[in-house]
Formats: C-alpha cells, sequence, structure tokens
C-alpha cells in the first residue's frame, strides 16, 4: 500500500510527525533502526534529569545512594531488571493510533519510497506520498592521539551505567558536561571538567556560566577551561588525558561530551528523492521544514538547535504541512535550558547579538541572592548551621529601545527552566515591556522578580 506518510526515525521529532499524522487520519508508517523514542527517553534527557533530581537529594542527604538513584533511573527508561531499555510503551502508543511501526535500516531509493533492511539481508519496500527524515544526530568525537585505542563513554555510557567509577575527566562543558559533572561529584566522584573555551556552557550568558561554574566548584569540580586534549592513553587511574598546556590529568573512566552533529542525509539516500545537499550532507529547509519535493526533515538532522521540544515543534509542523495544512515555524523563541543546581535558562539574543544584528539594544539584570525568593532559598550546601545568605543567580533581559519589548532574556536560579517561559510568549507575542512590568506577579517567587526586572526596564524606556 501506499501511505499517505513515511516517517524515518523515531526519536522526538519522528515520534511528534508520526503521532500527529495518525491523530489527523493519516496512514503513516515509521521506521526505526533503534528504539521508538529515542535518544531522549532512553540515553540523554530522561535518564539525566531523574540522576539530577536524585544527585540534588545526595546534597542534602549523604545516605540517598547511588544505587536507589540507578534503580529510579532504570524505572524511567524502563530497564528494571534488564540490561536494555525497552520501547513497548511508546510502540503501544503508536499502534495504538493506527501507525504502522517497522524495525529495520532505511534507504530512500527515488521519490517517495523507501527500502527497509532487517537483520543486514531481508529487505521491504514502502511508498508513500510524502516522507519525513528525523534521524537525529551523532556524537562529535574529536580527532584526539590515542583516544580510540585508549576507550571512553559517551552520554549513553555516563547515563546508564550501574556503577560509578571512582573518577572521570570529562572533555566537554556544554549542557551534557555540566550536568554529568554535577551528577557524578554529588554522588562523590572525582570530576575533571575540560572545557576548550574560556568558560563552561559558552553558548550562555557569561553571568549564567559564572553562577554555575562556582556552583561547580564549590562541589568540588575541577575546571580546566582554555585547554584541549592532545593525547589519551590508558595508564595512572585509568585514562590519562595530555592537555595542551602540558599537564595532564586522570580518571577512571573518560567521558566524551563534545557535542552532536546532525545526520549526514547523503548516508540516507536523500538525493535518490531529489533533494539538493551541502558537502556535509544536509539540507536547505523551507518555513515548512520541507526540503524538496515530497521531503521533509525535522528535529537534530535539520540543523540548528539540539532540543527535543524544538524537534517535538519541527515533527509537528512537517506532519501539518506533509498532509497539506497551514504549518509554518516559527523558530524566533527557542527556549534553552541547563538543568544544574542552579537552572540556566535563556531564550533569543544576548546584548552582544542584539547589537551585533543592528537593534538599538540594552540590558537589565538583577543578582537573584538580593531577591526575596532568592532571600528564602538556603543555599545548597552541606552545612550543621544555617547559611545565613541567599542562593546566587541572576535575571537578565535584553531590550529593543525602538520597539519596547524583550530582545532576549538568561536566568540562573532555582527553577530558571519554568520561570523563562514568561520571557519565551512574550516574545512570541512582541508584549510590550510596560505590560509586562505593570502585570501582578505573585510574591514571593521567582516571577516577581522578573517582573521588578521589567518595571526597571520600563522606567528605563521612558
Amino acid at each position: 500500500m501506499a501511505y499517505d506518510l513515511i516517517v524515518i526515525g523515531a526519536g522526538a521529532a519522528g515520534e511528534a510527525a508520526a503521532t500527529l499524522g495518525a491523530e489527523l487520519g493519516a496512514s503513516v508508517a515509521v521506521i526505526e533502526r533503534d528504539l521508538i523514542g529515542g535518544e531522549c527517553a532512553f540515553w540523554a534527557c530522561m535518564p539525566s534529569k531523574v540522576l539530577l533530581d536524585s544527585a540534588h537529594r545526595r546534597a542534602t542527604d549523604g545516605a540517598y545512594s547511588w544505587r536507589r538513584a540507578s534503580a529510579r533511573r532504570d524505572w524511567m527508561i524502563t530497564r528494571e531488571g534488564t540490561q536494555h531499555p525497552s520501547d513497548a510503551n511508546h510502540v503501544r502508543w503508536l499502534e495504538g493510533l493506527g501507525a504502522k511501526v517497522v524495525r529495520g535500516r532505511a534507504r530512500i531509493t527515488a521519490p517517495g519510497r523507501v527500502g527497509v533492511e532487517f537483520n543486514g539481508s531481508r529487505r521491504q519496500e514502502l511508498e508513500a506520498r510524502n516522507l519525513i527524515v528525523a534521524i537525529g544526530s551523532t556524537p562529535s568525537i574529536p580527532k584526539v592521539e590515542g583516544l580510540m585505542e585508549a576507550g571512553f563513554w559517551t552520554h549513553r555510557d555516563a547515563t546508564s551505567t550501574r556503577e560509578l567509577p571512582a573518577s572521570v575527566v570529562i572533555l566537554g562543558a556544554g549542557p551534557v558536561g555540566v550536568e554529568l559533572a554535577q551528577i557524578y561529584v554529588r554522588f562523590g566522584v572525582a570530576v575533571v571538567l575540560v572545557q576548550s573555551g574560556d568558560r563552561i556552557l559558552s553558548d550562555d550568558h557569561p553571568r549564567s556560566s559564572e553562577i554555575i561554574r562556582q556552583q561547580l566548584v564549590e562541589e568540588g569540580v575541577e575546571i580546566r577551561a582554555g585547554v584541549k586534549a592532545t593525547r589519551v592513553d590508558r595508564g595512572g587511574l585509568g585514562r590519562r588525558v595530555e592537555l595542551s598546556d602540558g599537564s595532564t590529568v586522570e580518571g577512571e573512566v573518560l567521558i566524551v561530551a563534545t557535542g552532536r552533529r546532525p545526520a549526514d542525509l547523503r548516508k540516507l539516500g536523500v538525493e535518490s528523492a531529489g533533494v539538493a545537499l551541502d558537502r556535509e550532507g544536509r539540507p536547505t529547509l523551507d518555513h515548512q521544514m520541507k526540503a524538496g519535493e515530497g521531503l521533509y526533515v525535522a528535529g537534530d538532522a535539520a540543523g540548528g538547535l539540539q532540543f527535543t521540544h524544538l524537534a517535538d515543534y519541527q515533527g509537528r509542523v512537517a506532519a501539518r504541512a506533509a498532509l497539506g495544512l497551514p504549518a509554518r515555524a516559527d523558530l524566533s523563541s527557542i527556549p534553552r535550558t541547563t538543568l544544574t543546581y542552579p537552572e540556566s535558562a535563556a531564550v533569543g539574543l544576548s546584548l552582544q547579538e542584539a547589537q551585533a544584528a543592528g537593534v538599538d539594544a540594552f540590558e537589565v539584570t538583577q543578582d537573584f541572592a538580593a531577591t526575596a525568593r532568592g532571600q528564602t532559598i538556603e543555599p545548597i550546601r552541606r552545612s550543621a548551621d544555617a547559611i545565613l545568605e541567599g542562593t546566587r543567580g541572576h535575571l537578565t533581559a535584553v531590550i529593543d529601545r525602538e520597539r519596547g519589548v524583550l530582545a532576549g532574556a538568561f536566568a540562573a536560579c532555582p527553577a530558571a527552566g519554568e520561570l523563562i517561559h514568561e520571557a519565551v510568549l512574550a516574545m512570541m507575542l512582541s508584549a510590550p515591556v510596560v505590560v509586562l512590568a505593570d502585570t501582578i506577579h505573585a510574591f514571593p517567587t521567582g516571577a516577581r522578580a522578573f517582573g521588578n526586572l521589567m518595571a526597571e526596564a520600563a522606567k528605563q524606556l521612558q
């Protein structure tokens, strides 16, 4: 039969596209070579956030064990009593909507045609009016002498282990690296975090980076910024890493968390569908995630920011467009979060980015520890005595002076990932700063601190 829609890849983007397509009454086939639900559900977002929650509890209760944390993580990824997660719930969900789940390796052979290999040999041909490619991304492994021979963990190993190493060296201090660093150090693992740039979380606001750096150092993480790994070998504690400044760090385990790269769509045969790709195998997409006639790309494979919430959004846009319904991706206000303690969150442009784009912008900021909410939260630090200070953090907003609206917002504080969504919605609606300032925010909350920040911005707009 010819399906209305074939979705290749069933991670966040593919699962969202297949779900919406089936809910809209389309005939849908989903092809996946691994777990339905993808990286986020089993190896990344969900297990890491469970472990971060457990680590938070461990920070104030030394009796909270890794065994308990590991058991909760296994429950979350449906791996209780087994070595590999089960995606049965995800499969039941899609099949319950009427979608056809196909296990195997896909390759596009012609416009609207996909071949699927099972166990490397048996082949099935599927046909559809439209294809959605959502095959995600792969770890970006740096070219370091001896790395492959010495062996290393990726985030999959780091979030799924049932036995803690005594020490780790983590290459990369983006969101994945810093989250893993805090998880491990709070459970008593010696952690060295290596970052080639001059600061951790280099894509975040400098204030956020510094606040989280202070927290990690306070908890015992050794941070080596401004250096690169030049050589790795077995020895010392387990893995010995030579750095570009001539020094050496060691750990029982080496974790590589240096980012991910979009999948090379040439390997999928996308060009056989008449779609042009660049030298890295990436497509050019329009506002409907369309790469060419009858072919759409969503999620990490589309390039750009790599977030589950963005992949889900793009998958739904692609499904609607593929089925001939109104659809347009608005990627102007994408929230970005790192769920360490304290959390970091952002949306929109920094002051420098706004000014570089020709926006007459200014910045307002508030020390979270000085706010009512900040003072009500005792810092997370083991102490027999009361800690008589507020919890560190900041709230910062970038204001478009000419339009009187938000151009960006940043926060590092408890619940920053929730707090940022007022700014996200305000930017989506182009809500005037004076309206945000006039909005009643409950006291004493982080939202109230944001409202006060908007009041300060409104004064500067007068």
